[in-house]
């Protein structure tokens, strides 16, 4: 069974990484944060549709706060959609706000709703962990996803990633006879390679989602991941694969029916050598960011050790043994692919 500790531990931006994402538009003022949205007066659970416990509750603000707050999120949101046009804000309106009780960084969730079709969309406001946001730039740069953020001191705002949570599509979904398993299960090969490669952890079901999109002749199936607050935090190397976490056995079992070794290990070089293209194509990003990774603290001592050991047996490279912060032992994990992919 896999550890994963308790309460991770959050890190504060350092000035090097606010600079950096200064540069590249992520940083900028924000009509509302995450402290503001603290003040609320009360909370009512939410259910979901079978009428089980969410673990959100919908917050409720006092009357003078209101207008204030809602006309601060539509801004926001105008900022994630459509780069601060205002237009359409007069046509939005705040249904809900949800605060999180479960799990380490206790976000709020914003819906919002276009007054003209009833259609809605979701955001996320939530405190700053360097963790996490170097984690939404790494899935930026080396996934084949666009990530939108913003941060404001200590506030971090997400766009919401829309598709079906894993453990619902393990439970409701896997199973259809519409679906091909094959495909299912190559998708969980080269998400589970994509994670080990840029050590992203903890990525049991309930963590990503998938993305469904019908083609011509089948089903179509894209994994992506949704929570980044163990981005390279933890010591033992088999918390960043998904393959370990009992909670993704049925992707296991799928994958181990379908799919021999040779065609899993076709699978894992695709998704290393198009982790390999996108550093090449982001090459100056890649190096800004991992200047400030390489000395910024975003884990422990013992945990570095651990993990450094751990891949340096892994991959028979003594390397990573050497390594004494996590942006060392990012940066030669990375490299590796780019020593490979010039072969």
């Amino acid at each position: 069974m896999q550890e994963i500790s308790r309460k991770k531990v959050f890190f504060p931006l350092n000035p090097a990484f606010r600079n950096y994402l200064k540069l590249y538009e992520r940083e900028l003022k924000l009509p509302i944060s995450y402290e503001d949205l603290k003040y609320y007066d009360f909370g009512v659970p939410v259910y979901d549709k079978y009428g089980k416990d969410t673990l959100w509750v919908s917050v409720m603000y006092p009357q003078h706060m209101i207008d204030t707050i809602h006309n601060g999120l539509k801004r926001i949101y105008s900022i994630l959609k459509a780069g601060g046009d205002q237009a359409a804000e007069e046509h939005l309106h705040i249904e809900r706000i949800d605060y999180c009780t479960f799990g380490n960084s206790h976000p709020f969730r914003i819906k919002i709703v276009n007054n003209y079709n009833e259609v809605y969309d979701y955001f996320y406001i939530k405190i700053a962990d360097a963790s996490r946001i170097y984690g939404l730039e790494l899935e930026h740069i080396l996934s084949p996803y666009w990530m939108n953020f913003y941060i404001d001191g200590n506030t971090l705002v997400e766009e919401h990633i829309a598709g079906v949570p894993g453990d619902q599509f393990a439970k409701d979904y896997i199973n259809r006879p519409e679906f091909n398993p094959k495909r299912i299960a190559k998708e969980f090969v080269k998400f589970n390679e994509r994670c080990f490669v840029r050590l992203l952890g903890d990525m049991r079901s309930y963590n990503f989602i998938f993305d469904i999109t019908p083609d011509f002749d089948d089903v179509q199936f894209r994994i992506r991941a949704i929570d980044f607050d163990q981005q390279f935090y933890e010591g033992k190397k088999t918390l960043y694969m998904p393959q370990f976490f009992k909670e993704n056995r049925v992707f296991v079992e799928l994958a181990m029916k379908h799919l021999n070794a040779e065609v899993v290990k076709q699978y894992q070089q695709e998704e290393r050598s198009l982790i390999a293209r996108r550093i090449k194509a982001h090459r100056h990003r890649m190096k800004d960011l991992r200047d400030v990774i390489m000395t910024d603290r975003v884990s422990f001592p013992e945990k570095i050790q651990q993990l450094g050991s751990e891949l340096a047996v892994h991959y028979e490279d003594p390397v990573f043994a050497k390594c004494k912060t996590m942006g060392e032992i990012i940066e030669r994990s990375l490299k590796r692919l780019l020593v490979k992919s010039l072969r």
